[in-house]
């Protein structure tokens, strides 16, 4: 059978694509069992001090998607340009990353310190603990605003790694810097081998020293070897106005994709969180904790489209682009189907034993929510191939579409209706609303049939110089 028909890849292919997606799986493994340590840890001083936190990291999840789009825009040209073997470009591509994210750090930086009881009122309207969540939340994340700026120069160095399919190193410095995070926390929260205990502010100081770690080993590592896309900190303004300019074009869709995206999962939290007390908001938090154990798929597939698909359209090779997606797309289906069937027995040892300190009602959402979520896993896994692939290539204007059409029409308006009109508990509107995510596979399949993404980006940009 030619290679353009078959569904499935040669054992080869498979080889070649975990090679590069494990490596970042495995990394965001460390990252998930560190954030279930974590909230381990924090879920033992109770329901509200559970809640604080989560709401406090719901918000700072809106800045961290912020800034992987800025990284996942640069990342199409990185990946691409080093297909092309476009040393310059790649560097170009760098720049971009580093300004627009730590522009975005300062933006949120601000908000945090100036505002932050405001923005976590907003999270827990309606909800019967409000006032003491408040209280815990702000101070928590005027405490985490200190690690923006290290967070943005890990972020922006380690995806060019995985970009341009080097994705062990960035393996290696985040797994030390998580793993630091958690013996700060055992220090810290509360207070053992004569450290002072900080509770809820402890989780706040533990994560600034390992965000600062991660940092100054990324910045020790690529000013020590010879990284091919990383330029010093006096150099990053000298760019290709015409590349960041068509890179600014790309992440404009992108941003506003994300930001929709975003915008209704922070509407649906808002809405659920008002669904009774703590409990909801410690529960949903703790199923979340544990769904991401999960996610690591969607990273893997993400990388790997970057790296393969995106380095072999700007090697210029169209159709072996073509089926390699191909390829990606059969495979993301099967080990989401994979992840669903052993992740339905693996939730349900660890939930009752990691949050035993939860009340029995918060376990209980706990659950409920990873088995929603772990049903929907085959489905989401297609669409993140869908946006993966069509990214690789630059055609951002299909996860605009998938993204904003379906959350104003149908997300957006469906969490009100539910919110106002029905007595469903969360976990029932979450599954509920979820069901529109195969309209917006209906959508990303019409868009992604126009073959927009089969491009070679670097044609018109190879050799980049900066322009005065």
């Amino acid at each position: 059978m030619p290679l353009s028909k078959q569904l499935f890849g040669p054992l080869s292919f498979y080889r070649e694509a975990l090679s590069i997606a494990l490596p970042v799986m495995i990394q965001q493994l460390i990252m998930s069992l560190v954030s279930l340590v974590d909230n381990f840890m924090v879920a033992g001083l109770g329901d509200i001090s559970m809640a604080a936190v989560n709401v406090a990291n719901q918000l700072n999840f809106i800045f961290i998607v912020v800034v992987n789009a800025v990284c996942g825009a640069g990342g199409i040209y990185l990946a691409q340009f080093r297909g092309a073997g476009d040393d310059d470009g790649m560097r170009h591509a760098y720049r971009f990353k580093v300004i627009f994210s730590l522009f975005a750090s300062i933006i949120f930086g601000v908000l945090c310190w100036v505002i932050p009881e405001n923005m976590i009122a907003v999270m827990t309207r309606g909800n019967a603990a409000q006032s003491e969540i408040v209280v815990i939340g702000a101070a928590y994340i005027r405490l985490t605003s200190f690690t923006l700026i290290p967070l943005v120069l890990s972020s922006v160095i380690g995806s060019s790694f995985r970009e341009i399919g080097q994705p062990k190193i960035p393996l290696v410095i985040s797994a030390t810097a998580t793993l630091v995070n958690t013996a700060g926390n055992w220090f810290l929260i509360y207070g053992n081998l004569g450290a002072p205990r900080l509770e809820v502010s402890g989780a706040a100081i533990a994560t600034i020293i390992a965000r600062c770690l991660e940092m100054v080993l990324f910045l020790a590592y690529v000013r020590k070897q010879a990284t091919p896309f990383y330029v010093r900190f006096r150099e990053i303004p000298a760019i290709n106005k015409h590349l960041i300019g068509e890179i600014l074009s790309k992440s404009g869709m992108m941003f506003l994709s994300e930001a929709s995206w975003i915008s209704s999962e922070t509407i649906m939290t808002a809405l659920y969180n008002g669904r009774g007390g703590a409990e909801v908001v410690a529960g949903m938090a703790a199923g979340w904790t544990i769904a991401n154990l999960f996610f690591l798929l969607f990273n893997g597939i993400w990388t790997t489209a970057a790296v393969i698909v995106g380095g072999t359209l700007g090697a210029g090779k169209l159709d072996e682009a073509r089926i390699r997606a191909k390829w990606i797309r059969s495979g993301s289906v099967a080990a989401g189907c994979m992840i669903t069937i052993a992740g339905v027995i693996l939730s349900t040892l660890l939930i009752p034993l990691v949050f035993s300190n939860l009340t029995v009602a918060a376990r209980h959402i706990s659950l409920g929510l990873v088995y929603v979520i772990l049903g929907y896993m085959p489905l989401w896994a297609l669409l993140n191939a869908y946006f993966a692939i069509s990214r690789a290539g630059g055609d951002t204007a299909m996860g605009m579409w998938a993204d904003v059409s379906v959350n104003t029409l149908l997300f957006i308006p469906g969490a009100f209706i539910l919110a106002l009109c029905t007595p469903l508990d969360p976990v029932t509107m979450f599954a509920i609303l979820k069901v529109c995510d195969f309209a917006k596979i209906a959508v990303a399949r019409y868009f992604f049939k126009k073959e927009r993404w089969v491009r070679n980006l670097t044609r018109n940009n190879l050799s980049a110089k900066p322009i005065p």
